[in-house]
């Protein structure tokens, strides 16, 4: 504090960035892929037709569940809709007797042989197994090969991080909107803080909301003195929460099941509203019951309204009170930070400012060692925490979306009867990733830099016309049926490739600037001869 505010605002947005800037690399690339995650979930699933009848699927999922789990304790069915593959629905069995029985939405994901996906056709869809684009966005904040409760605390932390680089870097920065429209090429550190300082403002608004709302998502964990001070028991907080009719026990005595159709047909007319998952409890029983909640691309709050109808005869037994102010709050800031509710325009956006913030964490970690190398004694020798910090950039910068092009290709080119391919898929991903963090650590930066960058470009080119000519959802395909969502993932794809063949060009013909060295300037003085005496 001795050098003034502005100053230790400085060192603390370059520690603060810095220390889990990788990390936040990682939940940026993965975050922005998620806006998609829809079309990613049909995109690698090239045999599934789009969906044209959502109460087709809708009849088709209460004949294989009838058909499959009569007896099951809930079935759990997603309304299908353009965007989607289909519906992934799942169903959870009467439990045994000691077993304690899932309330309200603390559900158990079905296992593989309790889950099934319905296509377009209404029948069961006979598709590749794949994670699609749920797997970025479980990355997003759960990472992997972590527990999750570690994972969640360490995203938690470096998004707290976040927030203070870009509180401080507002602070540091006074002349930050002026140098926006500034962009010095081939300046070396000057070019690097322009383009820092670019894509941090061009979506300013969009990173300090995305960082504050990331960190209300996770809000119970991060801060929980206020459940644990006024509750004792977690089945009261979530009742409060999440509201829910009261249980009914099963009868035993067999009744039909409605008609989902109709329920969800009525459920739309009284929210005024698609809806989006459909819950039945004790199918198949006089007791049953169906809740319908509203779906989450229709409203801005992710705490969606909800209604139960009796299962046999179709009545509306109970309908979700209004959330408080604090959970409407609450909806409404997880609303914006996953932007379930914006349209393609909406999703483009925050695509695109998603993309400015990837870049902005990227150029600010490359900018730290651009910026100490010029004051090192001996650039060309640099000190071990240097080159740590160097390697670490390319395994992550340029590592991550080599991984991420190969994990693309493994979807396309792992045999589609391999046993847990989903798994596989992901792991190529990190195999794929650990060989490139390996090659950074061994080969010169300025070698690895170009070689990855161009590799990824190459495989993100090349992908798109591999889908024209060995699948039936290629670019031209997609464009004749207007399927602009398939359409747009692989034009975008092909215009990421390019971008990343550029940047390997740009970053192949860098050449440093030589260092200037100070001339001490020559002191010349003249003897006077004094006169002979």
């Amino acid at each position: 504090m001795s050098k003034g505010f502005r100053q230790s605002q400085a060192f603390l947005h370059t520690w603060s960035g810095l220390l889990l800037g990788w990390i936040l690399f990682l939940v940026f690339v993965t975050g922005t892929v998620a806006f998609w995650r829809e079309g990613l979930n049909r995109w690698m699933r090239p045999e599934l037709a789009r969906v044209e009848q959502p109460m087709r699927v809708l009849a088709g999922s209460q004949a294989f569940l009838t058909g499959k789990a009569p007896d099951a304790k809930s079935w759990f069915i997603p309304v299908a809709t353009e965007r989607s593959p289909g519906a992934h629905l799942f169903w959870i069995p009467q439990p045994k007797p000691g077993e304690e029985r899932g309330r309200g939405r603390r559900r158990v994901r079905g296992r593989g042989d309790t889950q099934a996906l319905i296509g377009a056709d209404g029948q069961v869809a006979h598709a590749r197994e794949t994670r699609g684009g749920e797997f970025f966005y479980r990355f997003h904040f759960d990472l992997h090969y972590v527990p999750v409760i570690w994972a969640r605390w360490l995203v938690g932390f470096a998004t707290m991080m976040m927030l203070v680089a870009i509180l401080s870097g507002i602070v540091t920065h006074k002349k930050i909107f002026k140098d926006f429209f500034t962009l010095r090429r081939a300046k070396g550190q000057r070019s690097w803080l322009d383009g820092h300082n670019a894509t941090a403002v061009l979506a300013l608004p969009f990173h300090l909301m995305i960082t504050y709302t990331g960190l209300v998502t996770l809000m119970a964990l991060l801060m929980p003195w206020a459940v644990v001070a006024n509750y004792t028991d977690e089945k009261v907080v979530f009742a409060a929460l999440f509201p829910t009719a009261a249980a009914v026990e099963r009868t035993g005595r067999p009744a039909p099941l409605i008609d989902l159709r109709r329920i969800a047909i009525d459920a739309e007319r009284r929210l005024g509203a698609p809806v989006s998952i459909i819950e039945v409890s004790d199918p198949g029983d006089a007791a049953a019951r169906i809740t319908i909640s509203q779906s989450a691309s229709s409203m801005l709050s992710a705490r969606t309204p909800r209604l139960t109808y009796d299962g046999v005869t179709g009545r509306l037994v109970w309908q979700s009170p209004p959330p408080g102010a604090a959970a409407e709050t609450a909806g409404a800031m997880v609303g914006l930070h996953a932007g379930r509710f914006a349209g393609n325009g909406g999703r483009w956006l925050y695509f695109l400012c998603g993309v400015a913030g990837t870049l902005m964490v990227a150029s600010g970690l490359v900018l730290w060692t651009v910026k100490r190398r010029e004051r090192l004694p001996d650039p060309t020798r640099p000190h071990v925490g240097f080159r740590v910090v160097e390697r670490l950039n390319v395994a992550v910068i340029g590592g991550f979306p080599f991984g991420i092009s190969c994990f693309f290709w493994a979807n396309r080119l792992l045999p589609v009867a391999l046993r847990a391919r989903a798994e596989w898929e992901m792991h190529a991903l990190f195999i794929t990733w650990a060989i490139a963090a390996v090659v950074a650590f061994v080969v010169r930066p300025a070698r690895v830099w170009p070689l990855l960058f161009a590799t990824t470009g190459v495989l993100l080119v090349v992908l798109p016309m591999y889908d024209i000519f060995a699948t039936e959802r290629g670019l031209f395909a997609s464009l004749a049926i207007g399927d602009l969502m398939i359409a747009g993932i692989d034009a975008s794809m092909f215009v990421f490739g390019i971008g990343f063949l550029l940047l390997a060009r740009r970053v192949a013909g860098h050449r440093p600037a030589a260092k200037r060295i100070r001339k001490t300037p020559t002191v010349i003085t003249s003897t006077v001869l004094e006169p002979a005496e």
